[in-house]
C-alpha cells in the first residue's frame, strides 16, 4: 500500500460532508460488477456504466488539480498541463471499442491509480487528503478490476 508522504504535521480528520459524498461516490464503482454477477445478461450494460463513471472521475481529478493550479497568483504551467491528461486519457479509454470493455476498465483503474501517486505526492494540499483518496481510490480500483475480471470469466 502507498502511504502518504510525512509532512511532520498530524493529518486532521477528512471534513465529514466530503467523506459521506466520497464514499457515496463508490457506489457507482461497486454496483457495476455487482449487477453483472447477479443479472449475467445486464453485465455488458453494467460495465459500460462502469467504464464511464470511471472516465468521469477521472477527468474530475484532473479538473481539481487544475482548479488547485490556477488559484495560485502564478499557476505553474506544468501543474496546468499535466492536469489535462486525465481527462485526455479517460476519453481515449472511453473511445476504445466494445471488444476491449475489458482493457477499457483495467486501463481506468491503472490512470486512477498513477493520479492517485500524482497526489500523494504533491504538496500543498489538505492534510486529510491523502488518506481520502487512498480510501476513494482503492474502492474505485476494487470495482474497475471486478467489473474486468467479470467480463474475462
Amino acid at each position: 500500500m502507498i502511504a502518504p508522504p510525512d509532512t511532520g504535521r498530524t493529518p486532521a480528520a477528512i471534513p465529514p460532508l466530503v467523506l459521506i459524498y466520497g464514499v457515496l461516490g463508490l457506489a457507482p464503482f461497486l454496483a457495476p460488477p455487482l449487477v453483472g454477477r447477479l443479472a449475467p445478461h445486464l453485465s455488458g450494460l453494467a460495465a459500460t456504466g462502469l467504464a464511464l463513471y470511471g472516465g468521469l472521475i477521472l477527468s474530475f481529478l484532473g479538473g481539481a488539480r487544475w482548479g488547485m493550479a490556477v488559484i495560485e497568483d502564478r499557476p505553474r504551467g506544468a501543474v496546468v498541463t499535466l492536469a489535462m491528461i486525465p481527462t485526455l486519457v479517460g476519453l481515449a479509454l472511453l473511445m476504445l471499442p466494445p471488444s476491449a470493455q475489458t482493457a477499457k476498465l483495467a486501463g481506468l483503474a491503472a490512470a486512477l491509480s498513477v493520479h492517485l501517486v500524482w497526489d500523494l505526492r504533491s504538496p500543498g494540499l489538505p492534510s486529510w487528503y491523502p488518506s481520502l483518496r487512498i480510501l476513494l481510490t482503492a474502492g474505485a480500483v476494487v470495482g474497475l478490476v471486478a467489473g474486468a475480471a467479470l467480463l474475462r470469466g
